[in-house]
This record gives C-alpha cells, sequence and structure tokens, in this order.
C-alpha cells in the first residue's frame, strides 16, 4: 500500500528503495523536463508497459482476496452474536490489511485502495497513467471477490449481511411496519473524509516518507498501517452506535464490488464511499505540499502533479 518508488519507468514499483535520498522535484528540475511531450509527463506509455500490467496483476488478486476476507469478516462478526462484534472486526481486518500488504507490496507497491494510488499519483510516486492501471485492476479485483463470496454464502446471508458490503442504512421491520436503521448521508460524508485523512495521515504518510519505512521496515510499517485501518473501522462503528451502518469504507473499490454484485440497497449513498475519500486524499496532499520540506522525506516526485501543472504553464 505504499512506499511505491518506481527507479525505472519501465520496472516495477519498489517499495523500499535503497538510493540515496534526493530532493523534491523543484521548478528548477520541471523547466528541465518541459520540453517533454504532456504524454510523457502523464507517463502515457506506462499505459503499454507489460510489467506495468503484471504489477498489476497483485493488485488484482490483492483486492480480491481482501474484499472476500474483510466482508466474510463483517458477515462472521455480527453472525456470531458476541457482545463485541466490532472489536473482533477490527482487529481481523487489522491482520488481514497487514498480510495482504506484505504480499503485495514487493510487486506492485502494495495499494490495494484506490485513495492510497491516487496519493502516490498527486505525490509523484507514480505516474496518472499506472494510477489509472492499478485503480482499474482494485476495481476489478473487488467485484471478483465479491463474486467468490456470493458464490459460498447462502441466500439469506447474503440478503442479511447485503455481503457484508458498505451500507449507510437498512430496512428492518418495525412495530408498525419496516423502518430504515442507519446514519444520515451528511455524516456518512463526514466520517468518510476525516478517517481517511487520518487513516493517509497517521500510517500511509510513514510508508510515503522513506527515511521513516527504512528505520521501521517493512512488517512494522505495515503493522501499523493495518493497526490504523482497524482503529478506524472501530471508531466509527462505535461512535455512531448506528444498526445498519456498516462503518467508513476508506476504500471505494471495496465498496464497488459488493455492490456491483449485490446491488440494492448497497447503491444508496454510494456515492459518499468515493467522494469522501477523495475530497480527504486531494487534504493530505495540500498538507503535504504545505509542511516545511525538511519534515518529509520522499524519493522521486517527477510526477508531482502541481509541478506538473505549473511547468506546462510555463
Amino acid at each position: 500500500m505504499e512506499q511505491n518508488i518506481p527507479v525505472a519507468e519501465d520496472e516495477r514499483v519498489h517499495p523500499f528503495s535503497s538510493s540515496p535520498m534526493s530532493e523534491h522535484w523543484n521548478i528548477e528540475e520541471a523547466k528541465k523536463l518541459s520540453p517533454f511531450t504532456l504524454s510523457q509527463k502523464l507517463g502515457f506509455h506506462e499505459l503499454f508497459s507489460s510489467k506495468v500490467w503484471r504489477a498489476s496483476l497483485a493488485e488484482l488478486v490483492g483486492s480480491a482476496v481482501l474484499v472476500f476476507a474483510i466482508d466474510t469478516i463483517v458477515i462472521s462478526s455480527y453472525e456470531t452474536q458476541t457482545t463485541i462484534p466490532n472489536l473482533i472486526m477490527a482487529i481481523l481486518i487489522s491482520i488481514t490489511v497487514a498480510i495482504l500488504l506484505l504480499v503485495t507490496n514487493p510487486i506492485s507497491g502494495g495499494h490495494l485502495n484506490p485513495i492510497v494510488t491516487l496519493s502516490a499519483a498527486l505525490l509523484g510516486l507514480i505516474s496518472l497513467s499506472r494510477a489509472a492501471v492499478y485503480i482499474l485492476s482494485q476495481c476489478v479485483g473487488a467485484v471478483l471477490g465479491a463474486l467468490a463470496l456470493k458464490a459460498v454464502v447462502n441466500n439469506n446471508i447474503e440478503g442479511t449481511f447485503s455481503l457484508g458490503g458498505c451500507t449507510l442504512t437498512v430496512i428492518a421491520p418495525g412495530p408498525h411496519g419496516p423502518i430504515i436503521m442507519g446514519i444520515e448521508t451528511t455524516q456518512a460524508l463526514w466520517l468518510e473524509i476525516f478517517c481517511t485523512f487520518v487513516f493517509l495521515f497517521a500510517s500511509i504518510w510513514i510508508a510515503f516518507d522513506h527515511r521513516q519505512a527504512h528505520a521501521l521496515g517493512r512488517v512494522v510499517v505495515f503493522s501499523i498501517i493495518g493497526i490504523v485501518a482497524g482503529l478506524l473501522v472501530f471508531i466509527s462503528t462505535t461512535v455512531t452506535a448506528a444498526k445498519g451502518y456498516a462503518g467508513v469504507g476508506m476504500n471505494p473499490a471495496r465498496c464497488f464490488g459488493p455492490a456491483l454484485i449485490r446491488g440494492g440497497r448497497l447503491w444508496n449513498g454510494h456515492w459518499v464511499f468515493w467522494v469522501g475519500p477523495a475530497i480527504a486524499c486531494v487534504a493530505f496532499y495540500l498538507y503535504i505540499k504545505i509542511i516545511p520540506r525538511h519534515h518529509f522525506h520522499m524519493e522521486g516526485f517527477k510526477h508531482d502533479t502541481l509541478n506538473i501543472v505549473k511547468a506546462l504553464s510555463k
């Protein structure tokens, strides 16, 4: 999911680069690249790179396993009738995320999340073209994961738990007819923005900052990411205490897969699980650009979005 630094345009994204720390890609460097065409600056050639597409296969398979595992965890946590389903769910999600990141990181960089990919593209770790390939793979993988889950659960569980997908509300029987249980769209949107920003700020930051990533090591970094993700799921489901709300998504692809396969109420307010994290992603990018440079050490920045725009305007 993180520290995705390409050492060559056609090579896979290496997670923990061993090259010396480089400075931010400044305006002078942007001017040097200005003779390049727009397609080169956006990395269009990576759309036809077999190595990029092979790396994206790890994103596809990883996302499929992630959706299958997390949705299974959601269903089983509530199906077991435990008094603390959200805590059990958070712990299991933390472990699952950490393991899958360790597995996919050496191949693709281990994003498994369109928001992580978008953040990497905005900051310049990967090109926008590679980001598009990764996000496509993540969404396809999420759909395959939801299909696999649908194939192994019975119709009753599928209907009761909506394939473990991202829900804002559910319709439940009441004393005077069906009632809607859950949270309002505005509340869910703010939760997505806040929790996704905290996720990026408190964990992805460490993976993107090569100085911290090298010092801590992969296992520690990905364990932190998993713990933060699980903690935010626990907080969102606890603070709302609303039946029918599945908790923050923080991963649009993970919400998209079950919604496409199951449909129904999973599409109600589905846009929240895309717009909220996207806003948080842009806010995280702006935060990185505003803080003093010596507080954040990242290798790459060849494709930094803001600097590309500045170079094009020259």
